[in-house]
């Protein structure tokens, strides 16, 4: 990798409600897939920075972040992902940003094959951080 390579890297929360079901918002741009809350790093950001703001920007609240579970490589973008199980405070109000248009709770077999992954593997988190990649 040289110097002038673009390279990208995220964070994402996995936040959870009673029923072990998924915050995932849909988003209002690209494909305007569901997705984890959570984006890029902006420059100088750490990966714990970039998610506490994205997700304030994102969801309107703050998150707490319990841990990082995984660090993810998707060649298709070029980019790592590190996902962070989060939670809401119990008062927290979600306000979309005007990126989302919607927010749903999803149960695991609803989420895609990729994202289900990753969400296994954080909420089956034993104390050691994994890492995959995906093509």
């Amino acid at each position: 990798m040289s110097f002038h390579d673009f390279y990208r890297m995220s964070s994402h929360a996995v936040i959870v409600n009673a029923q072990r079901q998924v915050l995932l918002l849909k988003a209002d741009y690209a494909g305007k897939a569901w997705g984890l809350p959570g984006g890029g790093l902006d420059p100088g950001e750490t990966i714990h920075q970039a998610l506490l703001r994205e997700c304030r920007e994102e969801l309107g609240c703050a998150v707490q972040a319990d841990y990082l579970s995984g660090v993810y490589f998707h060649a298709a973008v070029c980019s790592h992902a590190f996902i962070f199980r989060c939670h809401l405070a119990d008062d927290a109000q979600i306000q979309l940003s005007d990126e989302h248009s919607a927010w749903r709770w999803f149960n695991l077999d609803e989420l895609s094959p990729m994202q289900r992954i990753r969400v296994e593997d954080c909420l089956n988190f034993n104390g050691t951080v994994l890492s995959r990649s995906f093509e």
